[in-house]
Protein backbone atom coordinates (compact mmCIF):
# COMPACT_ATOMS: atom_id res chain seq x y z
CA UNK A 1 0.00 0.00 0.00
CA UNK A 2 0.82 3.65 -0.37
CA UNK A 3 0.05 5.38 2.20
CA UNK A 4 0.72 9.62 3.16
CA UNK A 5 0.01 10.70 6.59
CA UNK A 6 0.48 14.76 7.02
CA UNK A 7 0.68 16.91 9.95
CA UNK A 8 -1.34 19.28 12.06
CA UNK A 9 -3.02 21.22 9.60
CA UNK A 10 -2.73 25.45 10.97
CA UNK A 11 -5.53 27.70 10.25
CA UNK A 12 -6.72 28.76 6.94
CA UNK A 13 -3.21 28.50 4.94
CA UNK A 14 -3.25 25.26 5.60
CA UNK A 15 -6.63 24.34 5.05
CA UNK A 16 -6.21 26.08 1.80
CA UNK A 17 -2.88 23.48 1.51
CA UNK A 18 -4.93 21.10 1.59
CA UNK A 19 -8.11 21.61 -0.38
CA UNK A 20 -5.87 22.84 -3.12
CA UNK A 21 -3.35 20.30 -3.34
CA UNK A 22 -4.26 17.06 -2.00
CA UNK A 23 -6.65 15.73 -4.80
CA UNK A 24 -3.70 15.99 -7.11
CA UNK A 25 -1.16 14.33 -5.12
CA UNK A 26 -3.42 11.19 -4.33
CA UNK A 27 -3.47 10.84 -8.24
CA UNK A 28 -0.07 11.72 -9.04
CA UNK A 29 1.45 9.62 -5.83
CA UNK A 30 -1.24 6.99 -6.60
CA UNK A 31 -2.04 6.50 -2.87
CA UNK A 32 -4.44 4.14 -1.36
CA UNK A 33 -4.99 5.99 1.93
CA UNK A 34 -4.75 9.53 3.31
CA UNK A 35 -4.53 10.38 7.46
CA UNK A 36 -4.73 14.24 7.91
CA UNK A 37 -3.86 15.58 11.61
CA UNK A 38 -6.54 18.32 11.89
CA UNK A 39 -6.15 19.38 15.12
CA UNK A 40 -5.15 22.83 14.44
CA UNK A 41 -7.62 23.49 11.19
CA UNK A 42 -9.96 26.13 13.16
CA UNK A 43 -7.63 29.25 13.35
CA UNK A 44 -5.25 27.22 15.43
CA UNK A 45 -7.15 25.97 17.60
CA UNK A 46 -9.27 22.72 17.20
CA UNK A 47 -11.36 21.65 14.12
CA UNK A 48 -15.10 22.66 13.19
CA UNK A 49 -17.39 20.62 11.89
CA UNK A 50 -17.33 22.73 8.39
CA UNK A 51 -13.44 22.87 8.48
CA UNK A 52 -13.26 19.42 8.57
CA UNK A 53 -15.73 18.62 5.92
CA UNK A 54 -13.71 20.76 3.59
CA UNK A 55 -10.73 18.17 4.38
CA UNK A 56 -12.62 15.01 3.75
CA UNK A 57 -13.84 16.35 0.73
CA UNK A 58 -10.32 17.38 -0.52
CA UNK A 59 -9.15 13.88 -0.42
CA UNK A 60 -8.41 12.84 3.48
CA UNK A 61 -9.67 9.19 4.57
CA UNK A 62 -9.48 10.34 8.14
CA UNK A 63 -8.60 12.59 10.29
CA UNK A 64 -6.69 12.71 13.74
CA UNK A 65 -7.01 15.13 16.31
CA UNK A 66 -5.53 15.88 19.59
CA UNK A 67 -5.50 17.47 22.94
CA UNK A 68 -7.23 20.24 21.47
CA UNK A 69 -10.06 18.02 19.86
CA UNK A 70 -12.76 19.60 21.52
CA UNK A 71 -12.13 23.53 21.59
CA UNK A 72 -14.51 24.35 18.70
CA UNK A 73 -17.55 22.57 20.27
CA UNK A 74 -19.36 21.73 17.79
CA UNK A 75 -16.93 19.39 16.96
CA UNK A 76 -18.46 17.42 20.64
CA UNK A 77 -21.46 16.34 18.15
CA UNK A 78 -19.87 16.22 15.05
CA UNK A 79 -17.95 13.49 15.83
CA UNK A 80 -20.42 11.33 16.69
CA UNK A 81 -21.55 11.48 13.06
CA UNK A 82 -18.72 11.64 11.21
CA UNK A 83 -16.54 8.50 11.81
CA UNK A 84 -13.78 9.27 9.56
CA UNK A 85 -12.70 11.57 12.56
CA UNK A 86 -10.25 10.09 15.14
CA UNK A 87 -9.89 11.22 18.65
CA UNK A 88 -7.29 10.47 20.95
CA UNK A 89 -7.81 6.79 22.57
CA UNK A 90 -6.49 8.62 26.12
CA UNK A 91 -8.08 12.28 26.29
CA UNK A 92 -11.39 11.24 28.41
CA UNK A 93 -13.34 8.54 29.20
CA UNK A 94 -16.53 10.41 28.60
CA UNK A 95 -15.06 11.92 25.47
CA UNK A 96 -17.52 11.40 21.96
CA UNK A 97 -16.30 9.54 19.35
CA UNK A 98 -13.82 6.85 18.84
CA UNK A 99 -9.80 6.73 19.59
CA UNK A 100 -9.43 3.68 16.71
CA UNK A 101 -11.40 2.88 13.67
CA UNK A 102 -10.76 -0.09 10.69
CA UNK A 103 -10.70 1.78 7.44
CA UNK A 104 -11.68 0.41 4.49
CA UNK A 105 -9.22 2.05 1.40
CA UNK A 106 -9.45 2.62 -2.19
CA UNK A 107 -7.57 -0.56 -2.94
CA UNK A 108 -10.34 -2.42 -0.63
CA UNK A 109 -7.56 -3.29 1.87
CA UNK A 110 -8.37 -2.92 5.72
CA UNK A 111 -6.17 0.04 7.85
CA UNK A 112 -6.35 0.39 11.07
CA UNK A 113 -5.83 4.51 12.66
CA UNK A 114 -5.52 5.08 15.84
CA UNK A 115 -4.22 8.38 18.31
CA UNK A 116 -3.11 8.46 21.94
CA UNK A 117 -1.45 11.50 23.66
CA UNK A 118 1.35 11.27 25.62
CA UNK A 119 1.99 12.46 29.02
CA UNK A 120 5.67 14.28 29.02
CA UNK A 121 5.01 18.18 29.48
CA UNK A 122 1.38 18.01 28.75
CA UNK A 123 -0.73 20.20 30.40
CA UNK A 124 -3.11 17.67 31.38
CA UNK A 125 -2.58 14.42 33.06
CA UNK A 126 -3.63 12.04 30.45
CA UNK A 127 -4.11 8.27 30.84
CA UNK A 128 -1.06 6.24 29.94
CA UNK A 129 -0.74 6.18 26.36
CA UNK A 130 0.73 2.68 26.19
CA UNK A 131 -1.95 1.20 27.97
CA UNK A 132 -4.67 2.93 26.12
CA UNK A 133 -3.04 1.08 22.84
CA UNK A 134 -2.36 -2.38 24.13
CA UNK A 135 -5.94 -3.50 23.41
CA UNK A 136 -6.11 -1.56 20.55
CA UNK A 137 -3.21 -3.07 18.54
CA UNK A 138 -3.51 -6.62 20.38
CA UNK A 139 -6.94 -6.88 18.50
CA UNK A 140 -5.60 -5.65 15.23
CA UNK A 141 -2.66 -8.11 14.42
CA UNK A 142 -1.10 -6.32 11.96
CA UNK A 143 -1.06 -8.41 8.59
CA UNK A 144 -3.72 -9.93 9.80
CA UNK A 145 -7.50 -8.30 10.53
CA UNK A 146 -5.41 -5.10 9.44
CA UNK A 147 -3.32 -4.82 6.07
CA UNK A 148 -1.89 -1.69 7.79
CA UNK A 149 -1.83 0.04 10.94
CA UNK A 150 -1.14 3.93 11.87
CA UNK A 151 -0.45 5.28 15.11
CA UNK A 152 -0.27 9.01 15.73
CA UNK A 153 1.21 9.70 18.83
CA UNK A 154 0.45 13.46 19.99
CA UNK A 155 2.92 14.69 22.39
CA UNK A 156 5.81 17.18 23.19
CA UNK A 157 8.46 15.01 24.14
CA UNK A 158 10.82 13.31 21.52
CA UNK A 159 11.40 10.53 24.01
CA UNK A 160 7.96 9.63 24.50
CA UNK A 161 7.62 9.40 20.88
CA UNK A 162 11.11 7.35 20.33
CA UNK A 163 9.72 5.00 23.13
CA UNK A 164 6.05 4.49 21.40
CA UNK A 165 7.75 3.94 18.24
CA UNK A 166 9.92 0.67 19.73
CA UNK A 167 6.99 -0.33 21.77
CA UNK A 168 5.00 -0.31 18.51
CA UNK A 169 7.62 -2.10 16.21
CA UNK A 170 6.35 -5.17 14.38
CA UNK A 171 2.60 -4.20 15.12
CA UNK A 172 2.30 -0.68 13.74
CA UNK A 173 3.10 -0.13 9.89
CA UNK A 174 3.86 3.57 10.58
CA UNK A 175 4.44 5.57 14.15
CA UNK A 176 4.30 8.79 13.66
CA UNK A 177 4.43 12.18 16.04
CA UNK A 178 2.37 15.09 15.56
CA UNK A 179 1.98 18.43 18.27
CA UNK A 180 4.86 20.25 17.96
CA UNK A 181 4.71 21.60 14.40
CA UNK A 182 8.66 21.19 13.48
CA UNK A 183 9.52 18.25 11.34
CA UNK A 184 12.34 16.22 12.26
CA UNK A 185 14.53 14.52 10.20
CA UNK A 186 14.73 10.90 11.84
CA UNK A 187 12.06 8.87 9.46
CA UNK A 188 13.45 5.30 9.42
CA UNK A 189 12.06 1.61 9.50
CA UNK A 190 12.78 -0.01 12.85
CA UNK A 191 14.04 -3.38 13.17
CA UNK A 192 10.92 -5.36 12.97
CA UNK A 193 9.75 -3.61 10.48
CA UNK A 194 7.63 -0.08 11.63
CA UNK A 195 7.91 3.14 9.82
CA UNK A 196 8.88 5.63 12.09
CA UNK A 197 8.67 10.29 12.30
CA UNK A 198 9.57 11.80 15.60
CA UNK A 199 7.22 14.68 13.84
CA UNK A 200 5.58 15.44 10.79
CA UNK A 201 5.21 18.83 11.47
CA UNK A 202 2.36 21.29 10.35
CA UNK A 203 1.18 21.71 6.97
CA UNK A 204 1.18 25.63 7.66
CA UNK A 205 3.02 28.50 6.95
CA UNK A 206 6.74 28.14 8.74
CA UNK A 207 7.25 31.94 8.48
CA UNK A 208 5.79 31.96 12.23
CA UNK A 209 6.12 31.02 15.46
CA UNK A 210 5.25 27.45 15.09
CA UNK A 211 2.21 28.39 12.84
CA UNK A 212 1.34 31.84 14.84
CA UNK A 213 1.52 35.11 13.27
CA UNK A 214 5.37 36.59 14.93
CA UNK A 215 4.52 39.92 16.59
CA UNK A 216 2.53 38.37 19.62
CA UNK A 217 4.85 35.12 20.41
CA UNK A 218 7.96 37.48 19.95
CA UNK A 219 6.21 39.89 22.29
CA UNK A 220 5.49 37.66 24.82
CA UNK A 221 8.89 36.37 24.85
CA UNK A 222 10.58 39.39 24.99
CA UNK A 223 8.66 40.83 27.70
CA UNK A 224 6.65 38.13 29.23
CA UNK A 225 3.42 39.71 28.86
CA UNK A 226 0.73 39.37 26.28
CA UNK A 227 -1.33 41.42 24.63
CA UNK A 228 -3.41 40.51 21.89
CA UNK A 229 -4.35 37.10 20.94
CA UNK A 230 -2.62 34.45 19.05
CA UNK A 231 -3.30 34.24 15.28
CA UNK A 232 -2.41 32.10 12.65
CA UNK A 233 -0.30 33.13 9.76
CA UNK A 234 -1.82 32.68 6.57
CA UNK A 235 1.08 33.21 3.79
CA UNK A 236 1.55 30.16 1.40
CA UNK A 237 1.96 26.79 3.84
CA UNK A 238 4.12 23.80 3.34
CA UNK A 239 2.15 20.59 3.08
CA UNK A 240 4.60 18.27 5.81
CA UNK A 241 4.32 14.95 6.27
CA UNK A 242 5.38 11.32 5.75
CA UNK A 243 4.73 8.68 2.90
CA UNK A 244 5.14 5.06 3.44
CA UNK A 245 4.64 1.79 1.28
CA UNK A 246 4.00 -1.39 2.92
CA UNK A 247 4.43 -5.32 2.21
CA UNK A 248 0.64 -6.26 0.97
CA UNK A 249 1.24 -9.69 2.95
CA UNK A 250 2.81 -8.61 6.48
CA UNK A 251 1.50 -4.85 6.81
CA UNK A 252 5.41 -3.69 7.56
CA UNK A 253 7.01 -0.59 6.12
CA UNK A 254 9.35 -1.44 2.71
CA UNK A 255 10.01 2.43 2.10
CA UNK A 256 9.20 5.54 3.93
CA UNK A 257 10.23 9.31 2.83
CA UNK A 258 9.30 12.80 4.92
CA UNK A 259 7.17 14.97 2.41
CA UNK A 260 7.43 18.87 1.89
CA UNK A 261 5.80 20.52 -0.77
CA UNK A 262 4.96 24.62 -1.16
CA UNK A 263 5.75 27.08 1.21
CA UNK A 264 9.41 27.82 2.38
CA UNK A 265 10.66 24.66 3.13
CA UNK A 266 13.04 22.56 1.23
CA UNK A 267 10.65 20.23 -1.30
CA UNK A 268 10.45 16.75 -0.45
CA UNK A 269 7.92 13.67 -2.23
CA UNK A 270 7.95 9.68 -2.65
Amino acid sequence: MKILFLGDVMGRAGRRAITENLSRLRTEWKLDFVVVNGENATSGMGLSGTHAKALLDAGADCLTLGDHAFDQKDMLGFIEQEPRIIRPLNFSKNAPGKGARLFTAQNGRKVLVTQALGQVFMKRPYDDPFSALEPVLKSHPLGGMASAVIVDIHCEATSEKMAMGHWCDGRASLVVGTHTHVPTSDAMILPKGSGYLTDAGMTGDYNSVIGMEKTEPLRRFVTGMPKDRFTPANEEATLSGVYIETDDRSGKATRIVPIRQGGKLQQSAP
